[in-house]
C-alpha cells in the first residue's frame, strides 16, 4: 500500500512538473530535432583521443535521448543520455547554459527525453562527454523508469512492457539488434548468393495446408465465409512455382492454435523457400549456407554458445537416415518391412507411447524423437521421413516408404523441415484423403483437402526442392536466448486487469 502511495505520489509531481513546462511555454512533448551524432559514431570516431587533443579539434556536436542517470548539485550537472546505439554522458554548467536552460535540466526527470548541443571532450577520468551549451526540452516521461539497479524482475513484466525492458537491460536491446541482422544476412544470402525472389502471400486462407497443425479460426463478414490464419507459407508459394517464378521465399507470420512453451509461441515468423529442379540433397547445401550466413551476423568465426553448449556452424554437416540413426542409437531395425501391429510391439517393448490408428512410420519417427533426437549434438540432417508424416514430401525413388525428406538437429532441437516436393497430384490428392481420414479418427492437426492446389499442381509442378526455417529457434541459438519469448518483442500473454492502474 505504501508503494502505491509512492508510485502515484511520482505520478502526481510528474504532471505538475508537466504542466510548470507548460506555463513556461514549453511543450513538454517537444517537436522535431536533428541530432548530428549518436552515441555510437562519437565512441567510434573520438575517444582514440586524449583530452588535449579533442580540446584542440573544438569538436560541436548535437545528440538526444532519454535521461537515465543524473548526478551533481549547485550549478554543476552530469546526465547520462541514451539514444538508439548506446549512452553518452553530458556535462551541463549553469553559467554555460544560462539560468532558463539550466532550470530546464534541473527540474528534468529520469526517463524524460532532452536535447543538447555541445563540445564533445574528455574529462579529467578519461570520458568522453559533452560539454552543453544548448539544451532543448523534447519530451516528458510520466511514469518512472525501473530502478536502474535491479531492471525489471519479474520475466511477466518484462514480456509484457518490452519498452521498459528495452531502456533497462541493454542485453535485451542488443539481442532484437541482432535479431534484425540475422534476418537481413539470411535474406542477403537467399537474394544474392542464390538469386531467390522474396515474395508475400496471404494470411487469410480458405483452408488450413502445409503443415500438421490446429489453425485460428476468424469470419469474413462481407463474404460470410470462416477463414484460416495461416499455419504455413508453402502452399502458395508452391502455386509460385507453378507460375513459373522457379525460385520464391518468404519470411512471414504464421499462426498455430497450439500451446505454449520455451520454443513455442501461437504466432511466430517463418523462412520457406522453394526452388524449381532443386532435390533435398541441394536443399541440404542452401540449409547449410543460410545457417552460415546467419552465425556470421553475430560471430566472426560461426561458433556460437548456446546455454554452455559451443556449436561450429562453419563445420560440415551430418547426414544420417531416420532408420539409421534409430537403428545406431537404439539397435531396432526399422528396414524389414513389417506390419503396424509388429512395430505396436517393438513400441511396447521399448516403452514408446502410440495412438490407435499410427502405422508403422508414425512409430519409427516416436523411436528417433524419444531416443535420438535428444542425442544429436552436431549439426545433423536427419533424412528418409516415412511417408505417414510427410504428406507434401515427394516418395524416395528406392523405397516408397520413406520420402525425400530432411529435418536439422542442433543441439538436440529441430531448426529446418525440408522436401524433395511433391508435384504428383494424383498422389497428392491421396495423401490428403489419408490426412482427411486421420482427421476423422481424431488428429485435429491433420490437413484437409485442399482442391485449388491440386488443381494448381495439375496444370505441372517441375520437380521442387523446399524448405521451412522457425526464424525465432534461429534466433534463439545465435544469440542465446533460453525462451522463444526472449526472441519477440511483443509475446503473446494473457491479457492483465488494468482496472486498477493509476
Amino acid at each position: 500500500m505504501a508503494q502505491e502511495k509512492k508510485m502515484n505520489d511520482q505520478l502526481k509531481v510528474r504532471r505538475e512538473k508537466m504542466q510548470e513546462l507548460r506555463d513556461e511555454g514549453i511543450d513538454p512533448f517537444g517537436h522535431a530535432f536533428k541530432p548530428t551524432y549518436l552515441a555510437r559514431d562519437l565512441d567510434k570516431e573520438f575517444n582514440q583521443y586524449d583530452k588535449e587533443e579533442l580540446e584542440q579539434k573544438d569538436v560541436k556536436a548535437t545528440i538526444a535521448g532519454r535521461m537515465v542517470a543524473k548526478r551533481g548539485k549547485g550549478k554543476v550537472g552530469f546526465a547520462d543520455i541514451l539514444d538508439r546505439s548506446g549512452k553518452i554522458q553530458v556535462y551541463v554548467r549553469k553559467d554555460v547554459v544560462g539560468e532558463d536552460q539550466y532550470h530546464i535540466f534541473k527540474r528534468a526527470d529520469i526517463g524524460d527525453f532532452l536535447g543538447f548541443t555541445g563540445e564533445v571532450i574528455k574529462t579529467d577520468m578519461g570520458q568522453l562527454t559533452i560539454r552543453a551549451t544548448s539544451i532543448t526540452f523534447l519530451s516528458k516521461a510520466l511514469r518512472p523508469l525501473p530502478d536502474k539497479y535491479h531492471g525489471l524482475q519479474n520475466k511477466e513484466q518484462k514480456y509484457r512492457q518490452r519498452y521498459l525492458d528495452l531502456i533497462s537491460n541493454r542485453d535485451s536491446f542488443e539481442r532484437f539488434q541482432k535479431r534484425s541482422k540475422i534476418i537481413k544476412a539470411v535474406r542477403n544470402f537467399l537474394d544474392n548468393k542464390m538469386d531467390f525472389t522474396e515474395v508475400e502471400t496471404p494470411v487469410l486462407h480458405t483452408s488450413a495446408g502445409g503443415a500438421s497443425a490446429r489453425p485460428f479460426v476468424t469470419h469474413h463478414n462481407a463474404l460470410n465465409i470462416d477463414l484460416y490464419l495461416r499455419i504455413a507459407l508453402e502452399l502458395h508459394l508452391k502455386r509460385l512455382i507453378v507460375g513459373g517464378m522457379g525460385r520464391v521465399y518468404e519470411i512471414g507470420r504464421v499462426f498455430r492454435n497450439e500451446g505454449m512453451d520455451k520454443e513455442h509461441n501461437p504466432e511466430f515468423t517463418e523462412l520457406e523457400t522453394y526452388a524449381a529442379y532443386f532435390d533435398f540433397h541441394d536443399v541440404m547445401d542452401e540449409t547449410e549456407g543460410i545457417f552460415r550466413a546467419a552465425a556470421k551476423a553475430v560471430s566472426d568465426d560461426g561458433k556460437v554458445t548456446y546455454q554452455g553448449e559451443e556449436v561450429d556452424l562453419n563445420q560440415e554437416f551430418d547426414r544420417i537416415h531416420m532408420v539409421d540413426a534409430v537403428k545406431k542409437y537404439t539397435g531396432v531395425d526399422f528396414w524389414p518391412k513389417m506390419s503396424d501391429e509388429d512395430a505396436k510391439k517393438l513400441a511396447d517393448e521399448h516403452g514408446v507411447h502410440y495412438e490407435s490408428y499410427w502405422k508403422v512410420g508414425h512409430i519409427i519417427n516416436a523411436f528417433f524423437e524419444q531416443f535420438v533426437q535428444p542425442k544429436l549434438k552436431k549439426p545433423t540432417f536427419v533424412y528418409g521421413h516415412p511417408i505417414e508424416i510427410s504428406p507434401l514430401a515427394k516418395k524416395n525413388a528406392d523405397d516408397p516408404r520413406f520420402t525425400d525428406r530432411f529435418e536439422l538437429y542442433i543441439l538436440g532441437n529441430e531448426y529446418a523441415n525440408a522436401f524433395s516436393e511433391l508435384n504428383d497430384p494424383i498422389d497428392q490428392r491421396q495423401r490428403f484423403e489419408a490426412q482427411a481420414k486421420e482427421r476423422e479418427e481424431g488428429n485435429d492437426e491433420a490437413q484437409g483437402i485442399d482442391e485449388d492446389f491440386i488443381e494448381a499442381l495439375e496444370y505441372g509442378m517441375p520437380p521442387t526442392g523446399g524448405l521451412g526455417i522457425g526464424i525465432d529457434r534461429l534466433v534463439m541459438l545465435l544469440t542465446d536466448a533460453p525462451s522463444i519469448r526472449d526472441v519477440l518483442l511483443f509475446p503473446t500473454m494473457r491479457p492483465e486487469d488494468n482496472t486498477d492502474n493509476p
